[in-house]
């Protein structure tokens, strides 16, 4: 698997390039993916998209995906409108996998299993993430990062979806989670991240709802993953309602964070208790 970006095979100019073509160029040709004339990219990319009654926003989701991308998979969240049938329509090899639990988590982790590329992007059904922007986070990866983090509030970020008191409780969760866990992060709250396939095994998801996100974040500095912010802007959502709620969601994303510290507390113990032990076994 390639970790770097490389220039891309330009395409034979007549038909005696086209002859003139080895097994080695058409073996370079099948295993990277252009991303310009310039540019193209060798892991495979897997864009999850979790989504329930979200019909009438995929056709401006879809429209910003890139096409050099490995695959689409579409979370459908038991669904009542035409979710499904848009998502196939607009991209007739979207792999729709149903979700069996509820939740944003739930439905993320789920995608997540369906992946069959090295690289994972989660993307919202709600058209507020640009789809252009995923070869930022794709080129931080390939450039060394494990885990890129999507920031409204790095410099190049920014939302037209925060109200203040959001961006306030943004501010104190992130704040209490760089200050808990050692993290430098400018932004908590945001679902638009990309990661190597790998890390997966190295943060054990195991929480169903909209927190998933804090907890992700709050997991791969544990882990000793190394993260990149990358600037990206938050638009509004096109159609429908936005289901969260500023407190209610707030106080679940600090019981995360609380939680994740909690434990990160019991491992020092264990670990201190049993470095004493040996000792004492080696002193007797």
């Amino acid at each position: 698997m390639s970790s770097v970006l490389r220039p891309a095979i330009s395409e034979p100019t007549s038909p005696t390039s086209l002859s003139d073509t080895t097994d080695a160029d058409e073996s370079a040709l099948a295993k990277y993916r252009p991303i310009s004339n310039h540019l193209a990219i060798a892991p495979p990319v897997s864009v999850v998209i979790p989504a329930m009654n979200e019909a009438e926003n995929l056709p401006y989701v879809f429209k910003t995906l890139p096409g050099w991308i490995h695959e689409v998979v579409l979370v459908d969240g038991n669904s009542t409108d035409d979710t499904v049938a848009v998502a196939r329509e607009l991209w007739p090899d979207v792999k729709v996998v149903p979700q069996r639990g509820k939740g944003k988590g739930d439905a993320l982790i789920t995608g997540f299993a369906a992946c069959t590329g090295d690289i994972i992007v989660m993307v919202d059904a709600d058209g507020s993430a640009d789809g252009h922007e995923i070869v930022s986070y794709v080129s931080a990866l390939v450039s060394g990062a494990d885990f890129a983090k999507g920031s409204r509030f790095a410099n190049g970020g920014g939302t037209d979806d925060m109200t203040l008191i959001r961006k306030l409780g943004n501010w104190a969760l992130c704040t209490t989670v760089n200050r808990k866990f050692g993290a430098r992060y400018t932004d908590l709250c945001y679902g638009y991240n990309a990661f190597w396939r790998h890390c997966l095994d190295k943060i054990d998801l195991d929480c169903t709802g909209f927190e998933v996100e804090t907890l992700m974040n709050i997991r791969v500095v544990k882990a000793g993953l190394k993260v990149q912010e990358i600037p990206s802007h938050e638009y509004l959502r096109i159609h429908g309602a936005s289901n969260l709620r500023a407190v209610r969601d707030g106080l679940r994303v600090l019981r995360v964070i609380l939680k994740e510290r909690n434990n990160r507390r019991a491992l020092r113990s264990r670990s201190h208790a049993t470095m004493l032990t040996a000792r004492r076994g080696e002193s007797s």
